[in-house]
């Protein structure tokens, strides 16, 4: 008896050809789910930050290729300052922010009478825009600013007394940056550690209580393991829109007073006409170097193993 081939099959029975065209339907829905997506991406994202790069390569008032933008950024003693001021801003906000965001998480995460008013409170800082945030502490820090009222009404200073917050040197002023940009971001970092928290199981941490384990114990043991996915998010999170810091810094001190990579970038767009393919190479930069150090960390925090092993 001649074998009947599918095709013959198929013609013989249409209803066997349906089977086959549902199961590559189904295969391709979710690539056709993606696609305007994957269209938005190209069209919007990668055709121009590939655009951005080939200009930067190029002379501000030609077509011919040429590494003089690269060289004249290496060469300013303002990308040096800012690539400093960029790197100690990074490693003390992200590092100060952590810590007191862990430590209102914890806090709040122990549901006493008055944490979800705490809760409300501390988070109001996140709702305000940028621009509003760098208004406020302008005016505040002003030689006749709130911040001295505040100061002289509590018998704190004296009416000839007045502080100048904003005559510090670099250095204090950066920490002073560092101090606003705190008091701002925290709540975020803390709202991500919260509901880390809040997804670990109870029974996980009275398991490690029953077996005789302090405070501290299970803390570091049970809590913080548990908590490290949360605690990579808001880190990752947090490093990216710490290098990309700017508004806040040019709405108090202005241009070039404590000179940061994406500020440098608003600088030579806006303020210093002509240098528009400058200003490219700079936004270049400035996206390689957020690049590198997101993947240096997830690479630290052993985040691609995870995903390896999954």
């Amino acid at each position: 008896m001649l074998a009947i081939s599918s095709e013959q099959q198929a013609i013989q029975n249409p209803q066997l050809a349906f089977p086959r065209k549902t199961n590559r339907l189904k295969k391709l829905f979710p690539y056709l789910l993606i696609t305007p997506t994957i269209i938005y991406y190209i069209v919007f994202w990668i055709r121009p930050v590939l655009s951005a790069v080939f200009l930067s390569f190029l002379e501000e008032n030609g077509s011919q290729l040429t590494l003089a933008n690269y060289i004249t950024i290496f060469k300013d003693p303002f990308f040096q300052q800012a690539v400093w001021n960029t790197t100690i801003f990074v490693l003390v906000s992200v590092t100060l922010e952590f810590v007191v965001a862990l430590a209102l998480a914890l806090l709040i995460n122990k549901k006493f009478r008055g944490a979800s008013f705490l809760l409300a409170v501390a988070l109001i800082p996140m709702a305000l825009p940028a621009t509003a945030v760098g208004a406020m502490w302008s005016s505040g820090f002003a030689t006749y600013g709130w911040m001295n009222g505040l100061l002289y009404k509590l018998g704190m200073i004296s009416a000839d007394g007045k502080i100048a917050f904003l005559a510090g040197n670099d250095f204090q002023s950066l920490l002073l940056i560092i101090l606003i940009d705190a008091w701002q971001v925290i709540p975020f970092m803390m709202a991500i550690l919260l509901a880390g928290l809040q997804g670990i199981p109870g029974e996980a941490i009275e398991a490690g209580y029953v077996f005789g384990g302090t405070r501290f114990k299970v803390l570091r043991k049970i809590t913080m393991p548990m908590l490290k996915p949360s605690i990579q998010t808001a880190l990752i999170l947090r490093i990216i829109s710490a290098i990309q810091v700017w508004l806040i810094i040019v709405m108090i001190f202005g241009f070039r007073r404590i000179p940061v990579l994406l500020e440098e970038v608003v600088f030579y767009k806006e303020q210093m006409l002509g240098h528009y393919r400058l200003a490219l190479a700079y936004s270049v930069l400035v996206a390689l170097i957020v690049s590198v150090a997101g993947v240096l960390y997830l690479k630290v925090s052993g985040a691609f193993e995870k995903a390896e092993e999954s």
